[in-house]
């Protein structure tokens, strides 16, 4: 059986994935959303392959321009932030 810790590793999502579905779903293209949110292509590039992190700054962006709340926003990053820190603590007890 699966202990709360286990399920968490094992769901290492980065947010940039949750925004690259909401994108598609919405039938919005990355270069929409970074014109609305105010910001250059290249954040919106990087949040979705995972190569930037999301700000309180970049979740009030999103907030406005996808009116989705910004702590939701918020709360991805920061789970996927704690799942990886775990990941990294597991890893260097084990190696």
């Amino acid at each position: 059986m699966a202990t709360k810790q286990q399920i968490e590793t094992d769901a290492l999502i980065p947010p940039g994935e949750h925004l690259r579905e909401e994108l598609e779903a919405r039938g919005l293209t990355q270069k929409e959303l970074a014109r609305r949110m105010g910001r250059p292509p290249q954040v919106v590039s990087e949040i979705c392959r995972g190569k930037r992190e999301i700000t309180a700054d970049i979740a009030l962006d999103l907030e406005r321009a996808l009116e989705t709340p910004a702590y939701i926003w918020m709360n991805l990053e920061s789970q996927y932030q704690l799942r990886l820190a775990r990941q990294r603590r597991q890893l260097s007890a084990t190696g």
